[in-house]
This record gives structure tokens, C-alpha cells and sequence, in this order.
């Protein structure tokens, strides 16, 4: 079992930690897990990805930099807003901090 769990669904990627463990191991698991969906075509890129799920600022960091070089927005999901808070964007379309259904 990893220590971090990634899937997608409908357009959508839902993180969350697995077995207990440190930091330097998790951020290995999880750039791990998004690289495998990377390569086996479960993502691939586009405009916009959402996140929603728990995450530990290092891990964050290591996915949302991963997701940037693949899609135009990245998001991720507030629950005391119950929206997604554009964290990463590229071009004029959408700007940090705006919200998104």
C-alpha cells in the first residue's frame, strides 16, 4: 500500500494520505503515483485539473508543480467555500484565487 492515494474521476483528482509516513517518503509516492497516471494516459492535460483531498504543503507543492506543466489551471478544493480556489494558472483565461464550480 502507498503512502499517498491518487485517482481521477471526472476530471477530477482525488489525494489523500495512505499507510503513515514522513514527508520525504510520501512526496516520493505521490510524484510516483501522478507520474504512473501521467504515463498510462489517466491524465493528460488539458485546461483545467481540480484537487480535492487532503495534502501536507510539501506534497502539494510537488503535485500542483507536476500538474502545471500540463494544464493551463490548477485548483483545488476549499470546503469552507465549497468551491475550488484556482491555485496555478497560465494565460489570461483564469487568474490565482478565483473560484470555480
Amino acid at each position: 500500500m502507498s503512502t499517498y492515494n491518487m485517482n481521477i474521476d471526472n476530471g477530477v483528482l482525488k489525494v489523500g494520505f495512505g499507510t503513515p509516513a514522513q514527508n520525504d517518503e510520501i512526496v516520493v509516492d505521490a510524484t510516483k503515483r501522478l507520474n504512473d497516471m501521467i504515463a498510462s494516459a489517466e491524465i493528460i492535460g488539458g485546461e483545467v485539473i481540480r484537487i480535492n483531498g487532503a495534502a501536507s504543503l510539501p506534497v502539494a507543492m510537488a503535485v500542483g508543480h507536476r500538474l502545471a506543466h500540463l494544464f493551463q489551471c490548477v485548483a483545488c478544493w476549499d470546503p469552507k467555500l465549497s468551491k475550488y480556489v484556482v491555485a496555478i494558472a497560465h494565460g489570461p483565461k483564469y487568474q490565482a484565487g478565483q473560484l470555480l464550480d
